[in-house]
């Protein structure tokens, strides 16, 4: 059975026992502030679980995908090396929220693997908790299955808890057993210490209890089912493999790399480790890449980068040395994108940013390797012929070398390295990570509005009014808690049945207004949404009292709604420019849409040239003046998409979704405030375009009277510097043009003036500044009146003189140091000018980089330059007599 036809059989067979199909959440998890990837199903149903959080269902499947690479759910480093580890997976599974419970969960269990799958049943074991007598009784008696088949386990085994504290309870686990061919070395062996023999298919896990803080272990109202089954395990098993690797999720995938990588796939050979690992973790950050993750050096970027930087390496040990995983990333996507449509989106942009990585990573082990060898230049370790614990654990960390990499590295230069002192260092960084892990960056929402949510209903009317009348106060809250009044002066929060003021969500602030009725006044400052049916007016009363019950008017301030749809719209036709413009690549990252101004963050790998921008910015300001229709339907997701819309795929989308369609422009999932027409826009102007990270670009732009109050502004700013330089606008450039070239005239004049000072500053071998070190010429000079780039031109000119010599120069400028060092091309192959440039800086607290010929650094203690420059003879003199 194919993995396809298995992970569809699961979600049909509870869809047509009354479950709902629901979609898998994104890797990134953004309500949940305590995770850093989703790891099972039951994450994204957690607050139904919870309580917190009503659905309109009580019995729901899904295949959701998940990530397990931190925490106590963490196989990173295990991944490749056994036949079941993954870093991304896929879980099946079933859930009740209060509905069924074990009878059914159980029924539903053997039903599926027995009859459906057409598991056999002498090829199964059961599992229980051991004081699980219902469950026992339940797979013995009323299913019948032998007692010698369902055996009881410990908590260890068989209980499951979401925390130390909350709700928990025990589990049911369904088993295969592959043999005794695999067990040969075990005495009785059972799924608990059976070794590979058995994998567990299946966890039903019974919520039925909550753990409290003192450790009672209390019943809950409404027990739960929570179950999980992996999609690789089901797949492997189905089609006759005892490793998931070799199933039809993976093997394709491995051959593709074979064939890319140049050698055959043997299970058992380094080779075969080395595809399925790259095989598991292309699959894992295509995935994560897709929904909005990007490498970097912190948080779940990093671990980001740990997974492709582990799979760089992997192919370096089969000889890969060219980037091969990126164009690897489109298979993935060609074997998932049927299951998980946002994949064929984000094709080209994953591809890229994976490429990226891979050329940055190369890049990076060079530097290493470099690092490396300056290491075990220093006496102290030359002397031991140990590399220290610390500088490998650098050596990995800052340099991404791995372990057994740095051991061969040291084994051929005739060293040792401190693998202790190396773990140590590591269990310090997995005490960094735990500590510093302030979660997601998704706030928690506050439990009282969880609360009011579930006993509310807020209505929304302000797609198309501003004004409503006979609205009624549902509840009030004054300091985090519900009262019954709001007095004059008070600040507090007004929920309504019904409300135009739009909530602050999607990137769109929430807007401002007033609360009235006879007697009473209220100033609306900000509306939020932080659950879906509930918007909160966070008001100060300016005149009488407010009291639940109360009917009140509304009142949008209609002006300032006007502009922030003006932007809002104006981000839709921005988005379509840079498709259009840059690429289909580039992905929505981030927006906020103001009334005075939006920014728009988006995917894209380098700057966008003001050529581009003025293209971009003209295509906005022609779709305004075609004045083109806006218009707006609710569909499904499916259809929408199937319609073209772009998606924002780490958001979480209901049954129904609202498209946005600009006429035969643009088509997106929103559910923001926005222009009937595109005319009504006015005008739009780009004010600037920066990096905000890796592979995410920011613009920052204004529409309606905003941009016309830039370009106005704009002008007065031309016409007089015109004025000052006493000519008109239209000869400006030119009048500016000429005093550039004068500029640069007198620029030349003063630096050919600071090189001949220079010169003479440093006539002769008999002043000291000149010394000759085994025939080699070493200058030495302190230059003050020079900078940076004066530095290195007057040590060109030097090279260019004596042919043959080591130069090193410094200056004082302010509160800093600056100093050169520069290599003859003879001498540049022996003696490493960076590696020369970083000792002879450290007296000034300096670091710096450069080529092998040339490098510079700059210091915190210009008051050491001259004990800099003195230490420098002697570290070249050293560096002569080594490289002779």
């Amino acid at each position: 059975m194919k993995s396809k036809d298995v992970r569809e059989k699961f979600l049909s067979y509870f869809e047509n026992r009354d479950h709902k199909r629901i979609s898998s959440a994104s890797l990134i998890p953004r309500t949940d502030p305590t995770l850093m990837f989703t790891n099972a199903g039951m994450n994204q149903f957690k607050n139904v679980f919870l309580g917190k959080e009503k659905v309109d269902y009580n019995r729901a499947t899904s295949c959701q995908k998940c990530c397990r690479v931190t925490g106590k759910h963490n196989d990173f480093e295990m991944v490749g090396k056994t036949p079941r580890h993954h870093t991304f997976f896929e879980m099946l599974g079933n859930f009740s929220f209060g509905n069924y419970f074990k009878k059914e969960a159980i029924e539903f269990g053997y039903e599926l693997i027995v009859k459906e799958y057409g598991f056999p049943l002498d090829r199964l074991y059961f599992t229980v908790y051991k004081d699980d007598d219902e469950a026992y009784d339940l797979w013995h008696k009323h299913i019948g299955i032998p007692a010698n088949r369902v055996l009881r386990y410990d908590e260890k085994e068989n209980f499951w808890a979401m925390g130390d504290t909350g709700p928990c309870g025990p589990c049911s686990e369904i088993h295969y057993d592959f043999g005794p061919e695999y067990s040969k070395e075990i005495k009785n062996p059972e799924p608990a210490n059976g070794g590979d023999r058995f994998i567990e298919l299946w966890n039903l896990v019974f919520m039925q209890f909550n753990r409290t803080e003192d450790g009672k272990m209390e019943p809950l109202a409404a027990p739960s089912v929570d179950t999980g089954a992996g999609l690789e395990r089901l797949s492997a098993v189905l089609q006759g493999k005892d490793n998931n690797y070799h199933s039809d999720l993976f093997m394709p995938l491995i051959e593709h790399l074979s064939d890319k990588a140049e050698v055959e796939y043997d299970a058992d050979s380094a080779e075969g480790l080395a595809l399925r690992v790259m095989a598991d973790h292309i699959r894992a950050a295509t995935f994560l890449i897709s929904d909005g993750l990007l490498p970097s050096n912190e948080g779940r970027g990093y671990v980001l980068r740990r997974i492709l930087r582990r799979g760089i390496r992997f192919a370096k040990k089969i000889g890969v040395e060219e980037p091969l995983l990126f164009e690897s990333s489109g298979f993935v996507v060609s074997q998932m994108k049927d299951q998980y449509i946002e994949l064929e989106q984000s094709r080209d942009f994953v591809a890229r940013v994976i490429k990226s990585e891979e050329e940055r990573f190369n890049s990076t082990i060079a530097y290493g390797m470099n690092y490396f060898k300056e290491l075990i230049e220093s006496p102290s370790i030359k002397k031991s012929t140990v590399v220290p614990g610390t500088e490998v654990f650098k050596l990995y960390d800052t340099f991404g070398l791995p372990l057994d990499f740095t051991k061969d590295m040291a084994d051929e230069w005739g060293f040792q390295v401190d693998e202790k002192g190396f773990e140590a260092e590591m269990e310090k960084q997995r005490e960094r990570a735990r500590s510093s892990w302030k979660g997601s960056g998704a706030a928690a929402v506050d439990d009282l509005y969880i609360q009011l949510g579930n006993e509310f209903n807020s209505e929304f009317t302000g797609y198309t009014e501003t004004e409503s009348q006979g609205l009624q106060v549902l509840a009030l809250i004054k300091d985090g808690s519900r009262v019954e009044k709001l007095l004059e002066n008070e600040e507090g929060e007004i929920i309504l049945d019904k409300t135009p003021f739009y909530g602050e969500s999607g990137g769109q602030v929430g807007d401002q207004g007033k609360l009235s009725a006879l007697e009473f006044e209220a100033r609306v400052n900000n509306t939020v949404k932080p659950v879906a049916s509930l918007f909160i007016h966070k008001v100060k009363i300016e005149k009488g009292t407010v009291k639940t019950g109360d009917i009140l008017n509304a009142e949008v301030d209609a002006e300032r709604r006007k502009n922030i749809m003006r932007n809002h719209t104006a981000t839709h036709l921005l988005q379509a420019a840079l498709r259009n413009e840059l690429g289909m690549h580039v992905k929505q990252a981030g927006s906020l849409v103001e009334p005075d101004r939006f920014r728009f963050d988006f995917t894209h790998f380098s700057q966008v040239g003001p050529r581009e921008l003025r293209r971009i910015e003209h295509f906005v300001n022609d779709k305004i003046l075609q004045n083109r229709e806006v218009s707006w339907k609710y569909t499904t997701l499916d259809g929408a998409i199937a319609e073209g819309a772009i998606a924002l795929f780490d958001e979480k989308y209901g049954d129904e979704v609202r498209l946005i369609t600009v006429d035969s422009v643009s088509k997106e999932l929103c559910g923001g405030t926005h222009v009937n027409r595109t005319g009504d826009i006015g005008l739009f102007r780009i004010v600037s375009e920066s990096s905000i990270a890796a592979g995410v670009r920011r613009i920052e732009a204004l529409t309606g009277w905003g941009a016309l109050n830039k370009a106005e502004a704009t002008d007065y700013m031309i016409e007089e510097t015109a004025k000052k330089m006493k000519t008109s606008v239209d000869e400006l450039p030119h009048i500016i043009d000429k005093l550039l070239e004068k500029n640069k005239k007198q620029e030349k004049e003063i630096k050919d003036l600071q090189m001949k000072l220079a010169e003479g500053g440093s006539a002769s071998d008999s002043d000291g500044e000149v010394k000759e070190v085994n025939g080699v010429k070493v200058f030495i000079n302190r230059l003050d009146h020079l900078d940076a780039g004066g530095l290195r031109d007057f040590s060109d000119r030097l090279k260019n003189k004596h042919k043959s010599c080591i130069i090193i120069l410094g200056a004082s400028k302010g509160d800093k140091a600056l100093m050169v060092a520069s290599v003859s091309k003879d001498l540049s192959s022996k003696i490493d000018a960076v590696s020369l440039i970083n000792k002879v800086s450290k007296a000034i607290e300096g670091g710096g980089g450069g080529r092998p010929d040339m490098a510079q650094a700059g210091g915190k203690k210009p008051e050491n330059l001259d004990l800099a420059l003195k230490n420098s003879e002697k570290i070249i003199e050293e560096e002569i007599k080594r490289a002779t």
